[in-house]
């Protein structure tokens, strides 16, 4: 645990070993007993601790202030700062355990198309796809009892990117709209 210290200068000092610190300073290891430490300070101290090493390195993101809303922001913002006085510990790595294999599936044929159940919804819209003049939305609304914008999202990603078919969109003789599967 890292302590730190401060002398009557205001400067603060990180120590890894208890045993290293010198006589006469104040001593205090976490953000509580900093506060304790500091309730009798009058809150100019603050100011001037925070300005000593604002700046400096590995300070030199912070900026000098010239006073603090109350105790306890300050000793916040302060203990905050400190802590890039701690030394890092090196890092060591911890053993890993080698990963299991995942079962993989069987490998299948890659210009097997699915193919849809006899008799399910998506056979009967194949076979209406299928129809040399192909069917309309109406139609496989019809057959289905879907609405149209659930026809619309079927024909899109079951036949279109699931099953990796064809669908082509033509306007009939009659003005309607009529889809079919691309052969």
């Amino acid at each position: 645990m890292t302590t730190f210290t401060i002398d009557t200068d205001n400067n603060i000092t990180a120590f890894a070993a208890a045993e290293q610190i010198p006589e006469g300073q104040d001593r205090f290891t976490s953000e509580k007993e900093f506060a304790k430490l500091s309730a009798d300070w009058p809150i100019t101290r603050f100011v001037e601790v925070w300005n000593a090493f604002a700046g400096a390195p590995p300070f030199g993101e912070l900026k000098p202030v010239k006073k603090f809303t109350d105790r306890k922001t300050a000793v916040a913002r302060i203990w905050k700062a400190i802590q890039a006085l701690t030394p890092t510990p090196a890092p060591q790595a911890a053993p890993v355990a080698p990963k299991k294999a995942k079962a993989t599936k069987a490998a299948t044929a890659e210009d097997a198309t699915p193919t849809p159940r006899d008799g399910s919804k998506k056979a009967i819209v194949l076979d209406m796809l299928k129809r040399p003049d192909g069917a309309t939305l109406a139609d496989i609304m019809s057959a289905t009892d879907w609405q149209a914008h659930s026809v619309r999202g079927f024909i899109s990603g079951s036949l279109g990117k699931k099953m990796g078919l064809t669908v082509e969109s033509f306007k009939r003789s009659d003005g309607v709209r009529a889809y079919k599967v691309a052969q």
